[in-house]
């Protein structure tokens, strides 16, 4: 499969499980991941990149990229599945036996 097969040219977006993944999606939070790591960014500049990021989450994993890549960083690797797990519906109750 090809890029242009998930996403033809000239469309900027496509509607997966209800959720508008935008193209430049993977890649806006590759960078906020990035300033999240960078020791020398300000605090203001770390506020907008988690910001970004969380919003991010639910097309992401509408892609599945977190089915497929594990973060390295643990920090920004727990961080996620923090925000992964409030985004989230609580799992439905276990069927009693």
């Amino acid at each position: 499969m090809q890029a242009q097969d998930v996403l033809p040219d000239g469309q900027d977006f496509v509607v997966r499980n209800g959720l508008t993944l935008r193209k430049g999606s993977v890649g806006a939070f590759l960078a906020n991941a990035q300033l999240l790591q960078d020791p020398l960014a300000t605090p203001e500049a770390r506020q907008a990149a988690e910001r970004d990021l969380i919003a991010l989450l639910p097309a992401l994993d509408a892609l599945g990229l977190f089915d497929v890549f594990e973060l390295r960083s643990p920090a920004l690797r727990d961080e996620v599945a923090r925000h992964r797990a409030a985004l989230s519906p609580a799992p439905a109750a276990s069927p009693r036996a």
